[in-house]
């Protein structure tokens, strides 16, 4: 097995350049023709942040910080309000947004540790597998977490290069919880090992100069981009060029730090002239991991964050970008999800959807601003595990009885160690999402005939995908990879 690299060895190992160097590149560098644009589908680039809460960012209400380039992304594309991750907690979230299926359809709802004997199987369709045979370079740069065996990384399932960690960055020996709990934190380049427990104040960068360059390299091919960064996911880390600049803190240093990566992305697009032919997407895995305080983002308004089916656990600030295509400045209020992605970009790229049955749907129309487009889900569903413990239909949704964690009425932890968490129940909850963003005010007793059609809607996906709670399996999930 490989050992420990010092720093200088490790970058000369995997040969990283710094990405100032390749942004600084003369202002009249060779553009890409328009009509060469207009001959091929469009590029991808996908950024999903770690453990982001809804208003860690200007455009959907930090203050405190700034992120500049975040707000113009929103100020040229347009801003989804209500788009969901497709669970609280990482390997679920990330498989939903791989396949487009709820993760209990691909046998992936939990959180998956070093070594795990499962992942995503190698029946499932991932976005890179199936833009792939259209001829797309397809890169993953960041965490991926659907299994670390050779079998379930990457390279396995329709990406040309990889360049990350295969699970979360506290997955280490040094957790302040359960200190020697975790084996080395292996950084993996396709399919090796290339360090262990590397310098995690460089991996954002790292990933966003391997970002540019995969960019650089593919100007002239359709390509599909995904960048999972680790951070803003504890335990925090952030280089030496953004610490201590936010004047708020670490975990602001961090955002900074990723809105610096979004900028770099942007920017090189546009020198190459390729911006108008792709679309660019911000969004996050689910909520913010609130036990861990001042190291930890701010879902306000909304309700509880991560591990939880609470609005804080699973709605997330997600931006779409494309100039020229998706209208600027513009705000979508119509319920989306990361499962959205798959279906959507197959749309927009020509590609074969997958012959088994996902549960996303094409949101064209409500990123090109088409006149009364509205969300193409009839229903969402926010499941715990395999159990079901709400479900959504345009501004109600129904919380069915379930135990969750909170930290309700505890002091804000600090300095990374994380508080305690507390267990609450809830009862039949319904909320006006419109009316009540962070889910206070029960009306269950006032609209019986609501109440009557989620549980209907609950009850079919149950014959679907099942529900521990009810002791049901389902007919529609698929096997789980093995090894």
């Amino acid at each position: 097995m490989p050992t420990k690299l010092n720093r200088r060895e490790f970058l000369r190992t995997i040969g990283l350049a710094a990405v100032g160097a390749a942004a600084s590149g003369c202002a009249g560098a060779l553009r890409a023709s328009t009509n060469e644009s207009k001959d091929r589908p469009p590029n991808f680039v996908v950024i999903f942040i770690d453990d982001m809460a809804y208003a860690d960012i200007g455009p959907f209400g930090a203050k405190d910080y700034p992120t500049p380039h975040l707000d113009r992304m929103a100020a040229e594309g347009v801003r989804f309000t209500d788009f969901y991750a497709a669970a609280s907690s990482c390997t679920p979230s990330r498989a939903a947004l791989m396949t487009g299926c709820y993760p209990q359809r691909v046998g992936l709802p939990d959180v998956l540790g070093p070594n795990a004997r499962i992942g995503i199987s190698d029946r499932e369709t991932t976005l890179a597998g199936m833009l792939k045979p259209l001829g797309y370079a397809t890169a993953c740069y960041g965490k991926w977490h659907l299994g670390d065996k050779l079998k379930f990384l990457p390279t396995r399932h329709g990406f040309d290069e990889y360049f990350g960690l295969p699970y979360s960055n506290d997955m280490w020996p040094r957790h302040p919880e359960n200190p020697q709990a975790y084996p080395d934190l292996p950084l993996i380049e396709n399919e090796r090992v290339v360090a262990y427990d590397p310098d995690q104040t460089q991996l954002t960068s790292w990933y966003t100069e391997r970002a540019v360059r995969f960019i650089e390299k593919n100007k002239d091919r359709p390509f599909f981009l995904y960048v999972p960064h680790s951070m803003v996911h504890v335990p925090l880390f952030v280089s030496d060029k953004f610490k201590g600049k936010s004047g708020k803190g670490l975990f602001a240093d961090v955002v900074m730090e990723i809105d610096w990566s979004v900028g770099q992305i942007l920017s090189t697009l546009e020198r190459l002239g390729i911006d108008r032919n792709t679309m660019v997407v911000f969004c996050s895995d689910n909520g913010p991991w609130l036990s861990y305080g001042d190291h930890a983002g701010c879902a306000a308004p909304l309700r509880e964050g991560k591990g939880t089916t609470f609005e804080g656990g699973q709605r997330e600030p997600t931006i779409f970008w494309w100039p020229g295509t998706i209208p600027a400045g513009k705000t979508c209020k119509e319920l989306a999800s990361t499962m959205s992605l798959l279906p959507t970009m197959a749309s927009l790229a020509g590609a074969q959807l997958p012959e088994h049955k996902i549960d996303g749907k094409d949101i064209r129309p409500l990123l090109t601003g088409a006149p009364g487009a509205a969300s193409p889900h009839e229903a969402f569903f926010f499941y715990q595990g395999w159990a079901l413990e709400a479900v959504r239909s345009g501004p109600w949704k129904l919380h069915f009885p379930h135990a969750y964690r909170t930290l309700a009425g505890q002091p804000r932890a600090t300095g990374g160690i994380p508080a305690k968490y507390q267990q609450a129940k809830t009862e039949l909850a319904l909320y006006n999402l419109e009316t009540d963003i962070g889910e206070q005010h029960n009306v269950a007793d006032q609209h019986p005939d609501v109440v009557e059609r989620l549980q209907r809607l609950a009850d079919a996906m149950r014959q679907d995908l099942g529900d521990s709670a009810q002791k049901m399996e389902g007919t529609g999930r698929r096997p789980v990879g093995r090894i």
